[in-house]
């Protein structure tokens, strides 16, 4: 055995990057306050806005550069302005919004209905077998860049009939793919009425269950937990009590892989990758195909 093949590097306590996003209606304070958070988190900014220039309008009291992003909102059009952003070394990246990607025009719903005619004779759920490996690639831009980034996403009030016909409010849904909040490290709705940002998911621990404005210094507080290798360390950990559950209910093929993504590199790859592998053969089966 050569022991030149072997290589010892200084230990050093782990650190990352914040991955949030921020979920709410129109006029709801989401750029203002993924803004408000970056400023906190770095000095340079850059912003992917699909709204109109809409976060130019804060240009007087923040200092980040924008690229205004156009259709059609394909994933590879995220994707490698994502990789753009972070090889122009800015530290802080907000997209504005990522619900484009999935819902926008060029987005994946139009090129799932687009492949489902042309190769799939009209079957949408087959079509996604081609369709979630691009969205995949939008989602790995997002986690695997050494780079912190901010999200926004619209919402629509999801609503049900209750007793007496009364329609009952259930919360804000993202217009995003289903599990979108699961890849990140917080998920957070802005109330519209006061611009509250309450944590639907926060592995954090640092927001107030309840509700709290975005400030300058919540962007400092989530920055001093992110290098701070002991709290990472217990993200990861429930990050993979999560995955786990995740394999054990889902139903797409596809969306191994998605959680795999988050777990590449880590101590805990090997583990998914034998869950991951175990549940595949268990829906190929069902499905009758080869495992």
């Amino acid at each position: 055995m050569n022991i030149e093949n072997f290589t010892f590097t200084k230990a050093e306590r782990k650190k990352s990057k914040l991955k949030l996003n921020l979920n709410g209606p129109s006029g709801s304070g989401k750029t203002y306050s993924a803004l408000t958070m970056a400023s906190g988190l770095g000095s340079k900014i850059a912003v992917i806005d699909t709204e109109n220039e809409s976060a130019s309008l804060y240009a007087n009291e923040f200092g980040f550069d924008t690229l205004s992003l156009r259709p059609p909102y394909t994933p590879e059009s995220f994707a490698g302005a994502i990789q753009a952003a972070y090889h122009m070394g800015y530290e802080v990246l907000i997209i504005d919004s990522a619900s484009h990607e999935w819902i926008g025009t060029g987005g994946c719903l139009e090129i799932n209905d687009q492949v489902a005619r042309t190769k799939f004779k009209g079957n949408t759920w087959s079509a996604w077998s081609d369709t979630t490996p691009r969205h995949r690639r939008f989602i790995d831009a997002i986690l695997q860049t050494d780079m912190h980034i901010i999200t926004t996403t619209r919402a629509k009030t999801e609503t049900v009939q209750g007793d007496g016909k009364k329609i009952l409010k259930l919360g804000m849904k993202a217009e995003q793919r289903d599990g979108y909040e699961y890849e990140l490290t917080v998920a957070l709705d802005v109330v519209h009425d006061n611009h509250v940002a309450v944590p639907t998911k926060d592995r954090t621990k640092l927001f107030n269950p309840d509700g709290e404005q975005i400030t300058k210094e919540t962007g400092e507080r989530i920055l001093a937990w992110l290098n701070d290798g002991k709290s990472q360390e217990e993200a990861l950990l429930e990050a993979f009590q999560e995955a786990i559950a995740r394999i054990g209910d889902t139903h797409d093929i596809a969306e191994l892989g998605i959680i795999y993504t988050q777990f590449k590199g880590t101590e805990y790859e090997q583990q998914i990758i034998a869950e991951c592998a175990n549940k595949k053969a268990s829906l190929n089966q069902a499905q009758g195909a080869p495992s």
